[in-house]
């Protein structure tokens, strides 16, 4: 009898490590590997989970790039929507996951794969996104979770690799990094506390800039287009190249603090240079670029995004009509950012746009204004008043007041 098919989603670690062995010799399956790298591989990286994966037995092995459609349907939108969850954390590991489930199973649908397997454990947010992302596009596909049923610890999974003829050289990291294009996620003991922070040595990329600098950010639309006036046609490159000189100011780190999909309280350290720096100078662009309303509604629908797709919400159809009305947000969002980057921070020190809305003939703010004169302030601020003159006027006459 032919054996059954199962895509593993592989990314090298522990979890996935055993899953191969666990299928393949447990379970008889013929187990294909695959990793959807989103932008935070290395090729040698790439080529090294690979070699592992054939040694522990996968019949097969697929690297799928998916980072520029990443970019594309994920990224860019975020930007737009100058999206921050809790108003702090650019959604990092959350958004690339589920763009790594739909790979996966597309993958498997296109080899003929009867399962699909990861190696989520039961506690975090991981699970869902895959799980969900498999069952709305192919839910005639089997899905095989074996950390999570069996409720495995580290050193079986280890002892089990050793006596199935893989010598582990799986170390007890103190901390996890998950890398990709827009940030890296920091877990360790400290994340597991409420009142401690991760120490310097945690991150992955330590401060190193000797000297202040000052560098520009262009966008053309809402999207990044150049930096330091070097353009770039390709955004992933340009997020690359945006971070290669955040980095070794040590900018972007912080602690996010949030609620998972499953009711539980969270916490994940994270390093996320070029994405933070990149919100914060769309934003400070649109402030200048955009109409009051215009930045109170799209406030309102990135903050809405930002939720959806934290939540494994992405296949909600009314996702794609937010994306829609943030594109169309950004038709004015076009313009060069000014930023003194120092170490552990940065100044956004100001912006030239040709949609500038300060540059106008109407007035300069506190100093002289050009289109109405004193009488017609003067009236607007009767008019305006009316509201609350009619209220306080009515609870003076039934003896009342609010103060």
């Amino acid at each position: 009898m032919n054996k059954k098919k199962v895509v593993l989603a592989f990314s090298g670690g522990l979890d996935t490590s055993f899953a191969v062995k666990y299928l393949s010799e447990d379970c008889g399956y013929d187990v294909y590997t695959a990793i959807a790298n989103t932008g935070g591989f290395s090729q040698e990286e790439l080529k090294k989970i690979e070699e592992r994966a054939m040694a522990l037995g996968a019949v097969d092995h697929a690297t799928l790039d998916i980072t520029q459609e990443y970019y594309s349907k994920s990224i860019k939108y975020m930007i737009f929507g100058n999206v921050l969850r809790n108003g702090t954390y650019p959604i990092s590991v959350s958004s690339e996951r589920i763009f790594q489930a739909i790979a996966i199973i597309e993958y498997a649908k296109k080899i003929g794969a009867h399962c699909v397997a990861h190696g989520s454990t039961s506690a975090g947010n991981d699970q869902v996104r895959f799980d969900l992302t498999f069952q709305i596009l192919a839910p005639e596909i089997e899905i095989i979770t074996p950390t999570r049923d069996m409720n495995l610890t580290r050193e079986y999974e280890i002892e089990y690799l050793k006596k199935h003829g893989y010598e582990a050289d799986f170390t007890k990291l103190e901390y996890s990094i998950n890398k990709g294009l827009w940030g890296t996620s920091v877990g360790g003991k400290e994340t597991l506390k409420s009142n401690q922070t991760l120490p310097e040595e945690a991150y992955p990329t330590q401060m190193t800039a000797k000297e202040d600098c000052q560098i520009t950010i262009d966008f053309v639309k809402g999207e990044i287009s150049a930096i330091n006036g070097v353009e770039y046609s390709d955004k992933v490159a340009a997020i690359q190249a945006l971070e290669e000189i955040v980095a070794p100011y040590a900018i972007g780190r912080d602690m996010h603090i949030g609620d998972t999909i499953i009711g539980i309280k969270g916490r994940v350290g994270f390093e996320a240079g070029a994405p933070l720096l990149i919100i914060a100078a769309h934003k400070m662009l649109e402030k200048h670029t955009l109409t009051k309303w215009q930045q109170y509604w799209k406030d309102q629908l990135g903050n809405w995004y930002g939720m959806f797709l934290h939540e494994a919400q992405y296949l909600e159809p009314v996702m794609r009509e937010i994306e829609s009305y943030l594109t169309t947000s950004q038709r004015n969002v076009t313009g060069r950012v000014i930023v003194n980057l120092m170490p552990y921070r940065y100044v956004l020190v100001g912006v030239e746009s040709d949609f500038d809305l300060m540059k106008t003939d109407f007035g300069e703010y506190g100093e002289l204004s050009k289109a109405w004169t004193a009488d017609d302030i003067k009236g607007f601020t009767t008019i305006l008043g009316n509201q609350m003159k009619i209220y306080h006027s009515v609870l003076k006459r039934n003896g009342k007041s609010d103060f």
